[in-house]
């Protein structure tokens, strides 16, 4: 990492605050329409420069400030005016908040780009850009289409809200992150202003926004089919609104990475380009595993300069997809590099690709897999801590059943592949679930992809059509893209199960499991031809200095990022997993921050109904030298029986020694499709 001191341009930041139309405000005395924290870097110069914009909820002046400081100051230095902003009722912005990306948030993100546009110190011209949250608002307010709003930079994001985000995953319930992300944001939304931001009306502001707090976990389950709700903010359902020009960025360790690949294919080729790397879920530059990283501040720094400078950097003269093809790997639970190339295609679907074809083979096999089938999935989001990516999958592939495919010549698979299978099933409920695995001669068998069909979505995502109990028929899904080479001697692993817990929550007659004919089921890879390639090459990794946060050691022993718990007597399975954001830091403006999560996933394993979740935060925000101390803990937990989900949720806030807030909520959600 290449940490840089000196710019071309000498810098300068402030904090300000947005008016947006309407409403009133009460924390600063304005008077008018509700007030957006914001942050600026600006370069120091006489003319007016284009503005890029980062749109979130995750508190600008805390827990994203060590991240943005790496990157905006960078932009800054580069010529550009780079701004983030944290969304409505988060962090130290005035009003209430709302469910993630509303109505609401997508015009308050218009207004911004609008008002951006319209400073003294901006040419009129913006972009967007940012990582998971930031980089979904980037594509939703693009399409949108404010007229300043020339280019945007979307890492880590989806364009299809239902079927590629945290709540749901070949139409069934993401267990894993549905729930972990709603009590991840319970707790978040829960946090109190910053009195040293915002002044003495912080606790006004607080506790009219805990009013406000409504579990997101309600509304996610309500919606268990590909309905209205879902298809607001899927940009899948109009690319055609899109009019700024998108440089789409992925890892293919991050869930969301088949957006790039729709992304390239059905935006304009003169107005998009892709880049999938061997990354989790973080910007490319940061170093963090799997690597390699890359210059990718410098990488986007050319995309600006072309769409927001008329400055040709080359950024158009790259392929449409470039791609990291990794290769064949040992199985571990993290990877300081993969090994790989880059590749470039010129067009998405490549002509460089081809589907090939593999029938299964064998008599009909039940498919009755133990419900604890999954515990060695790994982390849905890796973040590139240590225990985040699946561990050797022998014994998950004992628990299903498998066919394989010797490899006779090296083979590049790039893209999604898809199965075909034949399945009967006595039951109207339940999920099938095929891994795709690399099996080394010493039986070694590293995940490659993955793939889930909750079986009455078999007919679209869009409704929920029971099986007829007793009958045969073919379903084909898709599993997650992938760019992964395998060696002549290993074989290809197609490992079907019909549980996979705590990815998926099962469903209520999912013990049975289903018969899986062979004969009439094939998997179809997406085989790459390879040895033409042009090299294809990026900078080193650069950002500006830190912003220069403690990370303070504890006392505490740390517990396991994952633990795996097994009660033999009881035949019950539980997974422990501490998500690891933060932890303990002290910010350079006197900011003690603590935050601590667990969340716990159990499972009896003949006993679908026996599934539950619990998530508990703790987070503590201090200010010694303003006396100011303030806690918020919370707990989530879902658990199930055969006609509903059965929600558990409460939020306790104190200041000091005073409990401030505390509310619980009950709620019982009939299992409409989940």
């Amino acid at each position: 990492m290449h940490i840089r001191t000196s710019f071309p341009y000498e810098t300068t930041h402030e904090d300000l605050r947005i008016p947006l139309p309407g409403g009133t405000s009460h924390a600063f005395g304005s008077g008018g329409g509700t007030l957006l924290y914001a942050r600026v870097w600006r370069p120091l110069t006489d003319e007016p420069v284009p503005a890029l914009l980062e749109y979130l909820p995750y508190r600008l002046t805390d827990w994203t400030a060590p991240r943005d400081w790496q990157r905006h100051p960078w932009y800054a230095g580069h010529g550009y005016a780079s701004v983030r902003v944290d969304v409505r009722g988060h962090g130290n912005s005035e009003g209430m908040p709302g469910d993630e990306y509303s109505a609401t948030e997508l015009a308050d993100g218009v207004e911004v780009v609008n008002w951006l546009a319209a400073q003294p110190w901006c040419d009129g011209k913006v972009g967007m850009f940012g990582i998971s949250w930031g980089g979904f608002n980037s594509l939703q307010i693009a399409a949108l289409a404010p007229e300043p709003l020339k280019a945007v930079v979307t890492v880590c994001s989806t364009d299809d809200r239902y079927d590629n985000d945290v709540h749901y995953m070949g139409g069934s319930v993401l267990a894993v992150d549905m729930h972990a992300w709603a009590a991840t944001m319970l707790a978040f939304v829960s946090r109190p202003p910053d009195p040293r931001y915002v002044g003495p009306a912080w606790r006004d502001m607080w506790l009219k926004r805990l009013e406000q707090v409504d579990p997101f976990l309600h509304t996610w389950l309500a919606h268990q089919t590909r309905d209205d709700y879902w298809r607001h903010g899927s940009v899948c359902e109009d690319y055609g609104a899109i009019d700024a020009a998108v440089l789409a960025v992925g890892g293919w360790h991050d869930p969301y990475r088949d957006t790039v690949l729709r992304l390239v294919e059905h935006l304009p080729e003169d107005r998009v380009r892709g880049l999938i790397g061997p990354w989790s879920h973080q910007y490319p530059d940061r170093g963090l595993p799997p690597g390699p990283a890359i210059g990718f501040l410098q990488e986007t720094l050319r995309w600006w300069d072309h769409w927001l400078k008329g400055v040709d950097a080359g950024a158009m003269r790259e392929p449409l997809l470039r791609a990291y093809v990794s290769e064949s790997h040992r199985p571990a639970t993290v990877y300081d590099t993969l090994p790989g190339r880059w590749v470039g295609e010129p067009a998405w679907p490549s002509p460089n690709v081809s589907t090939i074809s593999y029938g299964f083979q064998g008599a009909p096999v039940l498919v009755r897999s133990p419900q604890h089938t999954g515990v060695d999935a790994g982390r849905f989001f890796p973040f590139g801590n240590d225990a985040d990516l699946p561990p050797d999958q022998r014994d998950e592939d004992a628990r299903s059943a498998c066919f394989e495919f010797e490899v006779g010549q090296e083979t590049w698979v790039l893209g999604r592949p898809r199965v075909r299978l034949r399945l009967t099933s006595e039951v109207p409920r339940g999920q099938v679930v095929a891994r795709l695995c690399d099996v080394a001669p010493d039986g070694s068998s590293t995940l490659v992809t993955r793939g889930v069909l909750n079986l009455s979505a078999r007919h679209g995502r869009d409704r929920a059509v029971p099986w007829e109990p007793g009958a045969t028929g073919e379903v084909a899904f898709e599993l997650n893209g992938i760019g992964h080479v395998f060696p002549p001697g290993h074989r290809i692993r197609l490992a079907v199960s019909s549980a996979y817990w705590p990815w998926i929550w099962p469903q209520a007659d999912s013990a049975a499991g289903f018969t899986l004919e062979p004969a009439g089921s094939f998997l179809e890879l997406p085989v790459r031809s390879h040895g033409l390639d042009r090299e294809i090459a990026f900078g080193e990794p650069e950002q500006s200095e830190p912003l220069g946060v403690n990370f303070p050691a504890t006392l505490d022993e740390p517990r396991p990022e994952r633990l795996v718990v097994r009660d033999v007597a009881k035949g019950e399975w539980r997974l422990e997993v501490d998500p690891r954001y933060g932890g303990t830091r002290v910010y350079p403006d006197g900011l003690e921050f603590t935050e601590d999560a667990l969340e716990t996933y159990t499972i009896n394993e003949a006993d679908p109904l026996s599934a539950r979740t619990r998530s508990d935060w703790s987070i503590r925000l201090h200010r010694p030298e303003l006396a100011w101390d303030t806690t918020v803990r919370t707990r989530s937990e879902i658990t199930c029986d055969g006609t509903d989900f059965l929600t558990s949720n409460e939020v306790i806030c104190t200041e000091g020694d005073e409990v401030v807030f505390h509310r619980t909520w009950e709620k019982r959600i009939p299992r409409t499709a989940g």
